[in-house]
């Protein structure tokens, strides 16, 4: 009974979840019943609309070539009409002499006769009836100006629907993607002189292919690319992937899209772990601003941590042997919520939340202009709460002081180099996890300024110390192209491996 029970409900729940599936269809159709007759009506409006325009082309050029008829059939008369003048006269003038020399016939005596015979030759000689053209300037025929629509008609009636355009083709090994920057490449299936341009479009994501969760990135679109190639740049590359699509369009109508392509696209992304970071810095995600008033309790905690039995003992420890002492609880309560206490003391440090186990990383740092002093570089999880980059055996910074003058100095195990460069306005920082090299670059320019060559033992993360103003940290870089051309080559700026680039224990 109860197993029939069970059954039953399934199979209700089952016909439930099919009838709302067939009630969401229906609607879906209705909507689409309402969609094709709004489509229908925009189309034919549009057609109406090239019909007139083409109507309004025809009537404009009827006019302009019956004007022309016109002016030409006017000159022809005008030419004719002067012949015609022409000609008047002439008969007037012909025939006046042909009476004077009828009448001269008649006289008698024969000097008069002589002299009138004489004087009508003269004028007979110069009259204009023997000068005049008898062929008329201009032809009657108006054949010259005859219009043959044989194309134009040919042309009109092969008239059809614009053809959809089919979907690219994406060339995947002419895609490339370097320095930020993803360019796609891609080509018609066949030749298609009606496409106008193309579109774009392109979507961050951490699987490789197809997006597979509702909250995926949604497309973004870049429009009207007349070329069949374009550059996305500037591009920060915080997933794994990147997938990008291509349709073309004509005047009138989007083709398909071409079948996505995914593009890797991973780089080293980290925030800034505000868990752990010094009270008197105020960190939001990947900008971290030094306050000095920001951490006057700390002091008091400071206080009774120093009270506690043997605390100084496991301070001085932690230091000589680079790890953290264990964290303190007052009152029950851990002093700090992330796994590791937080900095204090003159160690105004914030660590990233991303650790480097392997491979080659970059990342850059721009400091406000009002900062006066901060360290740039990594170091290992197990730098201690109050040690400062650069002073120990486990970090390794570049240092900017801006107190007094601009000095930049490379440090590390307590000691420091002095590096006689201007300070670049950002600075990029390179990370050979697996070859031992951690280069710090002018950002600008990818000069690099100094090199260390460590033996990296431990997960490092990225670290940062201020002290008055403010850093903002680029991450999501690709090890950018210069870099990687640079690094090859031994002959940095530091140009020897001192004693700051003793191999970490």
């Amino acid at each position: 009974m109860e197993e029939q029970k069970e059954t039953l409900q399934r199979i209700i729940s089952t016909l439930a979840n099919k009838i709302d599936e067939i009630h969401s269809f229906v609607d879906m159709l209705n909507q689409t019943i309402k969609n094709v007759q709004i489509n229908s009506s925009s189309v034919i409006s549009e057609l109406d609309d090239e019909f007139d325009g083409l109507y309004s082309i025809l009537d404009e050029m009827r006019g302009s070539m019956a004007s022309t008829i016109q002016q030409e059939k006017a000159r022809k008369i005008q030419a004719l009409q002067n012949q015609l003048s022409q000609c008047s006269k002439a008969l007037e003038s012909s025939e006046e002499l042909l009476e004077l020399a009828a009448q001269s016939l008649d006289i008698k005596d024969p000097v008069k006769f002589s002299e009138a015979a004489r004087q009508i030759k003269d004028r007979v000689t110069m009259a204009s009836a023997f000068r005049i053209s008898l062929k008329p300037e201009v032809s009657d025929s108006m054949t010259h100006l005859m219009v043959d629509f044989t194309r134009e008609r040919h042309a009109l009636q092969t008239v059809k629907f614009l053809p959809v355009p089919k979907a690219p083709v994406i060339d995947l090994a002419a895609c490339l993607v370097v320095d930020n920057c993803i360019t796609v490449s891609w080509r018609m299936p066949e030749e298609d002189s009606r496409v106008d341009h193309f579109v774009l479009e392109y979507r961050k994501t951490n699987f490789d292919g197809l997006a597979r969760v509702k909250d995926e990135h949604s497309w973004e679109v870049i429009d009207y690319i007349k070329a069949t190639e374009y550059t996305l740049s500037g591009l920060k590359f915080d997933t794994k992937y990147i997938n990008v699509r291509v349709q073309a369009c004509n005047k009138a109508v989007a083709g398909e899209y071409s079948d996505p392509v995914t593009l890797e696209t991973e780089a080293f992304v980290f925030d800034l772990d505000n868990t752990s970071s010094h009270l008197n810095l105020k960190v939001e995600d990947s900008y971290v601003e030094w306050e000095p008033t920001g951490g006057k309790g700390q002091e008091k905690v400071k206080g009774k941590e120093n009270k506690s039995s043997g605390k100084n003992t496991a301070l001085k420890s932690s230091k000589r042997s680079g790890t953290s002492p264990k964290r303190t609880s007052i009152g029950g309560k851990a002093t700090a919520k992330g796994n590791r206490d937080r900095f204090a003391g003159e160690s105004y440090t914030v660590l990233g939340n991303n650790a480097i186990e392997s491979g080659q990383h970059y990342w850059e740092v721009r400091a406000q202009k009002d900062c006066k002093s901060y360290s740039v570089g990594v170091a290992y999880k197990t730098l201690g709460k109050y040690d400062q980059l650069g002073k120990t055996n486990i970090s390794w910074c570049i240092h900017v002081n801006n107190w007094l003058q601009n000095t930049l100095a490379a440090k590390h195990n307590n000691k420091s180099k002095t590096l006689d460069i201007p300070v670049p306005d950002r600075l990029g920082v390179y990370c050979n996890f697996d070859g031992g090299q951690l280069t710090f670059y002018n950002a600008v320019s990818k000069v690099p300024l100094y090199t260390f060559r460590i033996k990296f033992t431990q997960p490092l993360l990225p670290a940062f110390m201020i002290r008055c103003g403010g850093l903002s940290v680029s991450t999501g870089l690709q090890v950018p192209s210069a870099v990687k051309t640079l690094q090859k080559s031994e002959n940095g700026l530091s140009g020897s491996t001192g004693s700051l680039n003793n191999i970490a224990q």
